[in-house]
């Protein structure tokens, strides 16, 4: 009977031992996976998720605004960035995107708005979600946003488009513009820009008619095309946008005009370049939008961290001093670029 008691009581402690060295087991086990979870989680879902509705995906100045912004990711390190928009100029369309990435929980919503008054009570429903939100490209001035990153300022690009035209045209003339969207506060903007530089600077030169292609080339060649058959006289085109850019250039070459009616549009330098060559465009106003996807992503993260912008910013080398306007909330990229077939080639969108 000792024998067996102590037998059993062997047993007793060295059970005792294997369960407490299990627990233990079990229980580095368990940290293991934990950790490995949070390390997991800090990898990929520890970034910032910052999100950009364009107006339209697919077209090459927003996917040359992506491919920038990427490049802000990859150098800022902290910054997951999400891209979607609509495959058609809609507002509807647009609507239901930034609805995905409400239910999304972004930290950061960056949008284009086709149309910044319906935008207006989505972007207030994500700033009641919690996500911060701001505009690039083109603005929602009368909603929550908290910052606007502008290309350029409105009076920059109306200005410098309204003179490359009235320079080609010879300062007189009847002249024309095919706009995109017609609720665009940034084509707006320019337009109302152009008005004035022309009204006051160029009285000979007389604007006939503003016409809205939305966002469609063809639609665009073919407004262009009847401007000019229902104006004989019509010496200049403006093209407000990127796809109506190379719509107008396009209906003065069909059209074989080249030299007689001039076009000066807001295009991407790629798209541009034939029009350049043949003379059926005679500049394209626009900045480097590569850098302006950079930026939108940078004020993103600034954004998400909870830091001020200062009056003047370094972001990186190539954008060293980006002004910061504290009363409209505006980050403003520098001034416009004037492309032609001098400097065409230094693009690559």
């Amino acid at each position: 009977m000792r024998i067996s008691q102590r037998v059993v009581g062997g047993l007793c402690i060295a059970l005792a031992v294997t369960m407490i060295a299990g627990g233990c087991t079990k229980k580095n086990e368990n940290s293991t996976s934990t950790g490995g979870s949070a390390s997991a989680g800090n990898s990929s879902g520890g970034k910032v998720k910052v999100a950009f509705v364009p107006k339209l995906q697919g077209s090459p100045y927003f996917e040359a605004m992506d491919a920038g912004a990427k490049k802000a990711a990859t150098a800022l390190g902290d910054i997951e960035w999400l891209y979607q928009g609509p495959t058609s100029a809609d507002a509807a369309a647009q609507a239901q995107v930034v609805r995905s990435f409400i239910q999304q929980k972004v930290d950061v919503l960056v949008i284009a708005p086709n149309d910044p008054d319906s935008m207006a009570p989505l972007m207030k429903e994500a700033q009641a979600a919690g996500i911060k939100v701001m505009t690039a490209d083109t603005d929602a001035p009368n909603s929550v946003r908290e910052a606007f990153v502008n290309q350029a300022t409105a009076e920059g690009i109306g200005n410098t488009t309204a003179e490359t035209l009235m320079k080609a045209m010879g300062g007189k003339g009847k002249w024309a513009i095919v706009s995109c969207g017609e609720t665009a506060e940034n084509l707006n903007s320019w337009i109302a820009a152009e008005k004035a530089y022309v009204s006051q600077k160029y009285p000979e030169a007389e604007l006939i008619d503003v016409v809205y292609s939305g966002e469609d080339q063809a639609k665009g060649t073919q407004m262009a095309t009847d401007l000019m058959s229902a104006h004989p006289d019509l010496t200049g085109l403006v093209g407000q946008c990127t796809t109506s850019a190379v719509g107008v250039a396009q209906a003065v070459k069909d059209a074989g005009k080249i030299g007689k009616v001039f076009t000066v549009g807001v295009g991407t330098p790629k798209s541009m370049k034939p029009y350049l060559a043949d003379g059926s465009s005679s500049g394209s106003i626009l900045w480097n939008v590569q850098n302006l996807g950079y930026l939108t992503a940078w004020a993103g993260e600034q954004l998400a961290a909870g830091k001020a912008f200062a009056p003047t910013n370094k972001v990186n080398d190539d954008m060293a001093a980006v002004k910061w306007d504290e009363a409209s909330k505006t980050l403003v990229l520098g001034d416009p670029l004037l492309i032609t077939t001098e400097n065409v080639d230094q693009f690559d969108y």
